[in-house]
């Protein structure tokens, strides 16, 4: 088992990538506490991972309330002593539409939760993490961190900082034997997919279009983004930090072998591309 013996946080684990993370951690052994806003959906989550073997625990959470996020922690550290991992899963679309007709508190409120929400999360359980000399932080990246979505202003920003304060996190860690990097999903159907078929028009034609799709061909499983995110929790990806990882991309099965190459590179990474002079 990849994960035995460690203990883990997992945000927004009550369903979608979250709920397939925790249980692919049980599979491999981790216990964990699972976080959200939801308690009846947590509980099944517990539940099953319960069924594994693992001792996993309940806590409804506001990622948004720091009083309520280093309670969090606190609870950790009661049921398992330590705190192997941090998962950042917890996460929405929120204010959809061109940014100019967007409700102002629900952008900022986006933001809060997508970005805010790691931050705080991240923050409570570095100094656990530094005291240990080793931990593994694993960020949710998505759409728009690398290139534009148009109408999901919001989303994106926050998304496209995630991988900035990822980058930015491992750099000043890396000393403590603590790796930080994010997962890119892919196009998972989760309840964010139900958010823009709602949104209709004011998601934009071509990305109705796109989800469609997605809809219609079962998009990528959870279980993908959950494989990637065992792998980030292991040993096998000890000295791998600061980097933004594809799910479906990227051929993150094989990087055990070249993590020394890919730290010496700007893979995965993101850079600004300059014109070479002649």
């Amino acid at each position: 088992m990849k994960l035995a013996g460690k203990a883990a946080i997992i945000t927004g684990a009550g369903r979608g990538i979250g709920k397939a993370t925790a249980l692919a951690f049980a599979h491999e052994g981790a216990d964990m506490l699972v976080a959200s806003r939801t308690l009846s959906e947590l509980a099944e989550t517990a539940e099953e991972a319960q069924a594994l073997g693992r001792h996993a625990v309940t806590l409804k959470v506001d990622v948004t309330n720091r009083d309520e996020v280093e309670r969090m922690v606190a609870h950790a550290l009661e049921e398992f002593g330590k705190v192997d991992i941090l998962v950042n899963n917890a996460g929405i679309y929120g204010s959809i539409g061109p940014l100019v007709d967007n409700d102002p508190e629900k952008w900022v409120q986006t933001v809060r939760i997508n970005l805010f929400g790691s931050f705080f999360c991240a923050r409570a359980v570095l100094p656990v993490m530094i005291r240990q000399r080793h931990g593994k932080i694993i960020n949710l990246s998505g759409g728009g961190a690398t290139s534009p979505l148009p109408n999901f202003s919001a989303y994106a920003a926050s998304k496209a900082a995630i991988v900035r304060l990822t980058e930015t996190l491992a750099e000043e860690i890396k000393g403590f034997n603590i790796q930080v990097n994010a997962i890119a999903p892919g196009g998972v159907n989760t309840r964010l997919t139900d958010e823009i078929f709602a949104a209709g028009a004011a998601a934009g034609e071509e990305m109705l279009a796109r989800t469609r799709r997605q809809k219609e061909t079962g998009g990528v499983p959870p279980e993908r983004a959950a494989a990637l995110a065992v792998f980030l929790a292991s040993d096998e990806s000890d000295a791998l930090t600061g980097r933004l990882i594809s799910a479906v991309w990227d051929d993150w099965e094989t990087m055990n072998g070249r993590i020394d190459q890919i730290m010496g590179s700007d893979l995965y990474t993101l850079r600004r591309v300059v014109e070479s002079k002649r």
